[in-house]
């Protein structure tokens, strides 16, 4: 372990739990079974999704009520066992514990039909929903997409041992991955981080080890992904959706409509980006990138790289953030001194990055931290996260579940916020590898992003056929990188599909990230045009996102998210940025 890595901080869950065995672990999971109870009779005796319910206003206030109380219990606890595990997935207890509250949790979710049922028959006007009326309304959608309820209990019973199961062998396999790079075992989190490496020799090498790790472990981790997409696949079927990308959209609030005037965008960009991955070609001397020269640094001849200490790093977060909202500065402020962090990367715990709320407005931030200005914008996004959290802090639980499409605004906000302030405050000489680093992040977005998303819609089409092997995911995974590239990379990342968790706990998870990133920058400017008046109205609409359809909010505020010029405006300020990159390195 490196110096740097030791001095990492790790997160304080004590302070949420003193561990399994402690008194108030124990009394909090008694509340959450005391509460299921309790709805499970109110639900019984107002005979809920049954001939003969009760339709009026206390009824529907009463048991949103109980709802609210039992998602602010259940909220913490869960977060809880699941960091846990997360954090070290061969903690056993944890993992025991995990199984033992999905298994609770199960109880509640064999309720939902009845929920959705009864709900699509109320009338938003006779029980005064206020802004509960977007449940009414998305009630009457899932209600269409019902099996009968023998059958969603008998699904959500089958989940916990076919797509939850399938779901924790893939996290529990990855984190245990470790691969040999130039004599030295790593863990597959920390090789994969080697992709930042300013020697093309240790990139290559962890690429090549990397690939290798994931060859070791295809039938497994494919017998994975077959299982839970098969899932999916087959309960979208028996539920009517019109294809497999239909739940997710209506998942993520928006419309079709939306999602390819989007998406029309990001292909038009595509020649754009072919221009900045062959520019940053040319600065590392090659004449096309392989895939271990994505996030590899670009720099002036001559030019260490910079190392970010946390320190550092957390100082510049913290001045810039204050610099457009002093609420989300003091926030970062309290998740350094209250220990939400856990940043070093390590055997056995969950790669990437993540936020998850712990009640109150409060947060914990996972991270895999290296010494580069690209985790210290990673940092600044999942801080974001905690931010948009804390805004929604006086928000009824159900009213706080956003969609992924609108839950990436806020860290996209504070991540652009710190990006543009690096370019405006560093030496010229920094500036090169901030702006390369933040183009590399949203050509990831833009680009690779996509490229899943075509996997995603190859696989699932397949997969109603049969199940696929191994080879064959790495054909679609490689084709699908193929047609987003272009001929501007030579090597290509077959084994994508096992590298991305997403992929098994959610479905088409990528294109919500495009469009928080353009979403997000469009607000950007927006808050350049109207100045420090923005702000109020941005926190706003952060607490807003649970009540809306993703149309409705947006028009709120002025805009149209089916209009292709919307998405447009969000790209052309990358667009700039690569002809500003373009310009940098004609003058080193």
């Amino acid at each position: 372990m490196s110096q740097f890595t030791a001095e990492l901080p790790t997160w304080d869950l004590d302070s949420l739990f003193p561990g399994f065995e402690s008194q108030k672990f124990k009394a909090t999971w008694g509340q959450v079974e005391g509460q299921l109870r309790d709805l499970q009779d109110f639900m019984q005796a107002h005979r809920i999704g049954q001939e003969g319910a009760s339709t009026d206003k206390y009824t529907f206030e009463a048991l949103v009520e109980k709802l609210n109380t039992f998602g602010d219990t259940l909220g913490p606890l869960y977060a809880y066992v699941l960091m846990r595990v997360d954090a070290d997935s061969a903690d056993a207890e944890a993992q025991v514990r995990l199984s033992e509250l999905e298994l609770l949790l199960l109880q509640y979710q064999k309720l939902r039909p009845r929920f959705q049922r009864w709900l699509a028959l109320l009338d938003a006007e006779a029980v005064q929903a206020g802004d509960y009326q977007i449940l009414l309304e998305e009630a009457r959608v899932q209600a269409q997409h019902l099996m009968s309820e023998p059958e969603e209990v008998l699904a959500a019973e089958l989940s916990l041992s076919g797509g939850r199961a399938w779901v924790k062998l893939h996290g529990n396999l990855t984190s245990q991955i470790t691969a040999v790079v130039q004599g030295e075992e790593l863990p597959i989190t920390a090789v994969r981080n080697l992709a930042m490496h300013p020697d093309e020799r240790v990139r290559k090498a962890a690429y090549e080890a990397e690939l290798e790790a994931w060859r070791a472990h295809e039938t497994a981790l494919s017998a994975a992904l077959n299982g839970y997409k098969g899932e999916v696949s087959t309960l979208n079927r028996k539920r009517g959706w019109e294809d497999d990308l239909a739940p997710a959209l209506f998942e993520n609030r928006i419309s079709r409509k939306t999602l390819r005037a989007m998406q029309q965008v990001m292909v038009d960009s595509f020649p754009h980006w072919r221009r900045y991955f062959a520019a940053k070609a040319r600065a590392l001397g090659k004449d096309r990138l392989d895939w271990w020269d994505l996030f590899a640094p670009v720099r002036r001849p001559g030019q260490r790289p910079k190392k970010w200490s946390w320190q550092e790093g957390q100082r510049f977060i913290v001045e810039h953030l204050s610099g457009f909202s002093q609420a989300a500065a003091e926030l970062a402020q309290r998740a350094y001194a209250e220990r939400w962090l856990d940043a070093p990367p390590r055997k056995g715990k969950v790669g990437g990055a993540y936020c998850t709320p712990v009640g109150q407005g409060r947060s914990r931030i996972l991270l895999n931290h290296e010494e580069s200005f690209e985790s210290i914008s990673t940092l600044a996004h999942e801080l974001g996260h905690a931010y948009h959290n804390h805004c929604l802090r006086e928000v009824p639980y159900l009213l706080r579940q956003e969609p992924m499409t609108l839950a990436e605004t806020a860290s996209i906000m504070n991540e652009t916020v710190v990006g543009e302030a690096a370019l405006r405050v560093l030496p010229p000489a920094e500036q090169l590898g901030v702006l390369e680093g933040g183009l590399q992040s949203a050509a990831q977005v833009i680009v690779d992003i996509h490229s899943r998303f075509w996997f995603e819609q190859a696989l699932f089409a397949r997969r109603r056929e049969r199940e696929l092997l191994p080879v064959e995911l790495c054909q679609l995974m490689q084709e699908a990188q193929e047609a987003t590239y272009g001929e501007a990379l030579a090597t290509y990342h077959p084994y994508m599909w096992a590298v991305k968790g997403h992929y098994y706990g959610s479905n088409f998870y990528n294109f919500p990230y495009a469009f928080g990133l353009l979403f997000g920058l469009s607000l950007y400017r927006q808050y350049q045009q109207e100045g420090p008046g923005f702000v109020a109205r941005y926190d706003e609409l952060l607490a807003s996102v649970g009540k809306y359809p993703a149309e409705q909010l947006a028009a709120r505020f002025g805009f149209d998210l089916e209009s292709v010029d919307f998405w447009q405006g969000g790209m052309e300020v990358l667009k700039e940025r690569i002809t500003y990159f373009e310009g940098l390195l004609e003058h080193t």
